[in-house]
């Protein structure tokens, strides 16, 4: 086809990813007529004057369309012009009123009284200094991230993390990135080692250099971190780097041991060796590991100062049992007033919460004083409704403060309490456990409450298991399911799961709070969970907003991505109210949405699960409740968010919901084992629906061998291993 071009002014846009850049916009041409526009695009607003290169293409759906191949823009002109261009939002401290009202007093000046001479801005009814200064600042910020974007935008990136890595580095980006492009993946979230290695390779980085390589294996060492890995024999990841790089392994021998003898002097990495094979580490994650064992055996030396004799002990425990309790229990409560550190471990319905709240009825007899907290906020609120005492999440217990990136209770400001008990254990990695133990005084008694057969911590490291296995702390294992339990067929067969036995729809004797809908199409998984939040929901007398989906994977006809947006349409179908836009997703007040990565300046952490209470797209700000925690997020920061009416399995760790319902099927291969099955079922309080194929669940109930995370607390615990 002809290469044309075409000029005129942006009127509005009909679709935008600011991931990607792919747009469509309305242009309006010189003689007033409309055509549509499709491109990739960088920072362009209504309003603006724009020139375009491209050829013409017949759309099926949406008829004849302008295919942009590249463009040139400046800023509007006249009055009409500019009032779309600031009308559009992206000056913050301008809407549309104030954009009307402020070209209505300086017209077509009106872009030099902002760049030049802003303070005249308060000859405008209505705008103060506050305003003033917002858009003082927001109109230089545009300016600068300009400037970024044509650099990205030159070596092939597209305008998403523009914004974010102005707010970053500053005015020093461009500097910054041109003395290395890698930092990226460390600085900016969302940046993987893929997008900085092209800038680095537009900018002229050497393929084979040993910078390319260092930031290789810095990469992949925080990727299976990210997996949960600690560490990496040191062949395989040399592989791994040659695979990431693409580089022959032979030719590059050299260059890659430089590059870990680099690492490892500049104190980036730890070279372990055990059992006659060698490993590598990241500083920081070996730090944590081996801070964590030498707190706890300097904890497991330190003598207890509740020295109660056991008779004593066991005398006022019978005194103060509401509820008769069963050996396992009694001996597991002992242990927490008697041991430095214990654990308890135990299925649902096993009686961890009965133990617990006797526990604390025998520290109040004592004037024990102690504290409760969870690794997340649904879990702390969970603790708090069952014990009737004051429960707060791990991170608030610590006292994080943003100013230090770090917690202010430590070593030097240890937290001032008797004894520490921590519910969801299991969900700790071992950067927490590292900071928890470090805010332990010498007297402080530590009980870690958990399930040990549900998933492991998202984050690096096993501390649960690695804990129980290196066989230095005292646990309690509880497995006695009780009888006001025994009722429930959630409870059963959460216990049939972790046996390797296929869940039942029917067990005599049992409520029925179990379903298994068969299924062999995954399309038509959501025919089913209609049908069920249309009747089986209202007849258990559940209110729709406590219903979840758990899902194994993201990705998929049944994976959260397709689920959120249509289960978004049947619980949130409403179009009329403010909504924000973010790489494909639209977001709306009412919306329930998930926190996806730590973000401690917010005080917000993985897996929170809020709602949207409010979006204002004239400051392009979006507001969500987390617990009555409000945060504010900007449009550029949604990246951070995604909707929650389905989450992973993996998400769901230390939440309980009264429904769930679990679409299993042999898509989902890949991820299908038994604890994954096993923690999924146990997140449900009232009601748990399974849909899909019954040879998937069973595939993955039969599926007991978990990859094995490579960690070495257990082994630190117990042996004195070489490092260097």
């Amino acid at each position: 086809m002809n290469n044309e071009q075409l000029s005129g002014i942006i009127d509005k846009f009909l679709f935008r990813n600011e991931e990607t850049g792919f747009s469509v916009f309305i242009l309006i041409g010189k003689n007033k007529n409309k055509t549509t526009i499709t491109g990739t695009f960088t920072n362009i607003q209504a309003g603006q004057e724009i020139h375009l290169d491209g050829s013409w293409n017949f759309h099926a759906k949406f008829g004849k369309q302008f295919v942009a191949s590249s463009y040139t823009t400046q800023l509007p002109t006249s009055a009409v012009g500019i009032k779309k261009y600031l009308g559009s939002g992206f000056i913050k401290g301008i809407g549309k009123v104030y954009a009307e009202k402020i070209v209505n007093y300086f017209g077509a000046n009106t872009l030099t009284v902002i760049d030049e001479y802003p303070d005249k801005l308060a000859e405008v009814e209505g705008i103060g200094v506050k305003r003033i200064t917002q858009i003082k600042q927001s109109w230089t910020d545009q300016k600068f991230i300009a400037k970024i974007m044509v650099f990205l935008q030159e070596k092939g990136v597209t305008s998403t993390y523009a914004t974010k890595i102005y707010k970053k580095y500053g005015n020093q980006a461009i500097a910054l990135l041109t003395q290395n492009p890698y930092r990226l993946t460390d600085d900016i979230w969302g940046i993987g080692f893929a997008m900085a290695d092209k800038i680095a390779q537009n900018m002229g980085f050497a393929t084979g250099s040993v910078q390319r390589f260092q930031a290789g294996i810095l990469y992949l060492l925080s990727q299976e971190s990210n997996n949960g890995h600690v560490y990496q024999e040191v062949a395989d990841l040399k592989n791994k780097t040659f695979q990431l790089l693409a580089l022959d392994s032979e030719s590059h021998q050299s260059i890659i041991k430089q590059a870990l003898t680099d690492l490892y002097h500049n104190e980036k990495i730890k070279l372990i060796t055990h059992n006659k094979k060698h490993y590598i580490g990241l500083s920081s994650l070996y730090g944590s590991e081996k801070g964590i064992t030498q707190k706890i055996l300097q904890l497991l030396q330190a003598p207890s100062k509740h020295n109660i004799p056991s008779q004593e002990l066991y005398n006022k425990l019978q005194e103060n049992m509401d509820i008769p309790l069963n050996n396992e229990q009694q001996e597991g409560i002992l242990r927490c007033i008697q041991e430095k550190i214990s654990i308890i471990t135990g299925g649902p319905g096993t009686g961890k919460t009965t133990l617990v709240k006797t526990l604390l009825t025998l520290l109040d007899t004592y004037n024990i004083n102690y504290k409760l907290a969870a690794p997340t906020g649904r879990a702390a609120k969970r603790m708090m409704e069952s014990t009737k005492r004051h429960a707060m999440t791990i991170h608030r217990l610590l006292e994080f403060d943003p100013s230090i990136m770090g917690f202010a209770r430590n070593e030097q400001n240890a937290l001032q309490t008797d004894l520490l008990i921590i519910d969801e254990a299991s969900m700790i990695d071992i950067f927490l456990m590292h900071s928890i133990v470090k805010a332990l005084s010498h007297n402080t008694h530590l009980v870690l409450i958990g399930d040990i057969d549900q998933l492991p911590s998202v984050g690096p490291g096993n501390v649960l298991k690695d804990l129980i296995t290196s066989k230095k702390i005292p646990c309690t294992k509880l497995e006695h399911i009780f009888r006001q339990a025994q009722n429930s067929m959630i409870i059963q067969n959460a216990h049939n799961i972790n046996q390797g036995v296929f869940p039942s729809g029917s067990i005599e004797g049992c409520k029925k709070d179990f379903y298994f809908i068969k299924e062999d199409l995954p399309e038509n998984t959501f025919k089913h969970i209609q049908n069920i939040l249309k009747t089986t929901i209202k007849k258990h007398h559940i209110d729709i907003k406590n219903v979840t989906v758990l899902t194994p994977m993201n990705r998929g006809a049944v994976g959260t991505q397709k689920l959120n947006f249509d289960l978004q349409q049947l619980l949130n179908p409403d179009t009329t109210s403010q909504q924000a836009s973010f790489a494909g997703t639209i977001y709306k007040v009412h919306d329930r949405v998930m926190q996806i990565r730590n973000n401690y300046d917010k005080k917000i952490f993985n897996g929170d699960i809020g709602t949207i209470t409010s979006i204002d797209t004239e400051e392009k700000i979006v507001t969500v409740n987390f617990d009555e925690h409000i945060v504010t997020y900007s449009f550029d920061e949604l990246n951070e968010l995604v909707l929650a009416y389905a989450v992973t399995i993996h998400k769901s760790q230390g939440s309980e919901y009264d429904a769930i319902i679990i679409p299993i099927f042999m898509q989902h291969f890949m991820l299908l084992q038994r604890n994954l099955i096993y923690t999924a079922i146990t997140r449900a309080k009232k009601l748990c629906i399974f849909i899909g194929q019954p040879k998937a669940v069973a595939m993955g109930i039969n599926n007991a061998k978990q990859e094995k995370r490579i960690t070495f607390l257990d082994t630190f615990l117990t042996e004195n291993l070489s490092c260097r």
